[in-house]
């Protein structure tokens, strides 16, 4: 039988820990008094529901649940292809991997969109700055050359078959 070098994993001495176990004393839990619940005669907390908000676009909703939340989000409503895909995903549960996976791709779908909007209001996307390029260049500098040798293989490889898919429809 061969013996294992590997070492195993020193346990850690809570006393070391910086915090460790501070809520452990219900005496020193600030939220303790809200969750001792022993003394309440009823079900729970008495409190009125806050009045819906009334949403004026379309807001897509789960279907596990029955209601909107009263606050909902409608500052960017569903629409084009990326809106469509999104009415999609919406029919599966959230626990369905399709449901994210189509979510996933309206998103980046939704970037284009976003970048064919701006160009037809006359205004030109600024696209390295939109995705944090300076930050990236500051804190990731491999990752950035990375993506930026990757886009170039990727944009040659491009206008090299074109460039021989337009001479071969001569």
């Amino acid at each position: 039988m061969a013996t294992s070098t590997t070492r195993l994993p020193r346990a850690v001495d809570p006393n070391t820990v910086n915090g460790w176990g501070v809520d452990a004393d219900p005496r020193n839990d600030p939220t303790y008094p809200f969750r001792d619940r022993s003394r309440e005669d009823g079900p729970g907390m008495a409190w009125q529901r806050p009045p819906l908000q009334e949403p004026r676009v379309e807001v897509l909703r789960s279907i596990e649940h029955s209601r909107l939340p009263a606050v909902v989000g409608t500052s960017t409503p569903p629409k084009g292809l990326s809106g469509m895909i999104r009415r999609a995903a919406f029919r599966y549960s959230e626990s369905d991997w399709r449901h994210w996976l189509m979510l996933l791709g309206a998103d980046r779908i939704n970037v284009v969109e976003g970048i064919f909007e701006d160009l037809a209001r006359g205004r030109i996307p600024n696209i390295p700055a939109e995705m944090g390029a300076r930050a990236e260049w500051r804190h990731n500098k491999l990752g950035l050359v990375r993506k930026v040798a990757i886009v170039a293989a990727v944009s040659a490889v491009a206008v090299a078959l074109l460039r021989r898919r337009g001479r071969d429809d001569w």
